[in-house]
């Protein structure tokens, strides 16, 4: 005979009230993004994907799990990555020295072969792998060689008022967004990986910065907004005193202090200033060592990290 004992709870049971607060907690959280996610819907948000977030298994994941969100959300991520450590690791196996001028690496003929095989070959084809195992129908990998996306030109770096060449580097300097859009439109992630066809020499490839990449391309789409991920927590006035960090500042202010910043946070801070300069409404460089580091800057009221405006 079925037992029709009625189970009682006590309302003032301790564990009860703590999982009640923890409850009440999350729901506070999802009211604070309710206005981001009506201001974000149906928005473009291009991610540059790079740094400790990259080589880190758990910091895929949960980065992999924020794109989801996103999408699932009625964003439209757009993920564009480097992949400067796995990079730099696969040429000391090879025996290929590394060198790293103004912040840019110089690549050889024979480096970019490796460049091209790490980013496209296997960098590109994990994040979409990451993010497919939570939804096999989602991500899709390109290159910015793929449908005329991206078109580069060589560039040099001025290195101490002098000019340094850097073999096959080199910056966007026009992007066919339409590729893209399409895969947007047919609600996939689009993957881009950073590497560009030479204009001036037919067949030859260049590696791009991905921070730069990333800045062209949110410009091109019109993004609502671009987000680069670090592994520091911001941009500080006075490094190293960490009470600077700014949260927000203008694009004017960020030119007058990009000169006098370190040499790695020139290429980061520079591509937000080109997004902004580019009718991009914000851009954000924020901690990827932190997780769901994307979902605190878009959906919450403080963000994290350092935003620029125009």
């Amino acid at each position: 005979m079925a037992d029709d004992t009625l189970t009682t709870i006590d309302p003032d049971d301790d564990e009860i009230v703590a999982a009640r607060e923890e409850a009440l907690e999350k729901t506070a959280i999802l009211i604070e993004s309710l206005p981001w996610l009506g201001k974000f819907r149906d928005k473009i948000v291009v991610i540059k994907f790079g740094g400790n977030a990259m080589v880190r298994p758990e910091l895929q994941r949960t980065f992999a799990e924020d794109l989801v969100y996103l999408r699932y959300a009625g964003l439209r991520p757009v993920v564009v990555h480097g992949g400067g450590p796995q990079i730099s690791a696969m040429l000391d196996r090879l025996g290929i020295e590394s060198e790293f001028k103004g912040g840019y690496r110089v690549t050889t003929p024979e480096a970019m072969e490796v460049v091209r095989m790490v980013l496209t070959g296997h960098i590109n084809r994990g994040i979409v792998r990451s993010i497919n195992d939570l939804n096999p129908t989602l991500a899709l990998g390109m290159s910015g060689e793929d449908a005329g996306l991206f078109t580069g030109r060589k560039r040099g770096a001025i290195v101490d008022g002098v000019e340094v060449d850097l073999g096959l580097v080199g910056d966007v300097i026009a992007v066919d967004p339409e590729a893209i859009l399409t895969q947007l439109d047919a609600g996939r992630i689009p993957v881009v990986s950073s590497v560009a066809p030479d204009v001036d020499v037919p067949g030859q490839s260049l590696n791009v910065n991905a921070d730069a990449a990333a800045a062209a391309l949110a410009a091109a789409l019109g993004a609502e907004k671009l987000v680069i991920l670090t592994d520091v927590a911001g941009l500080y006035r006075d490094w190293p005193d960490r009470s600077s960090m700014l949260t927000s500042i203008p694009a004017d202010e960020l030119r007058e202090l990009l000169p006098g910043l370190e040499s790695g946070m020139i290429p980061k801070m520079s591509a937000c200033l080109d997004a902004v300069d580019g009718g991009v409404p914000k851009a954000a460089i924020i901690d990827g060592r932190i997780p769901h580091s994307i979902l605190l800057e878009i959906f919450t009221q403080q963000g994290i990290g350092t935003e620029v405006t125009p």
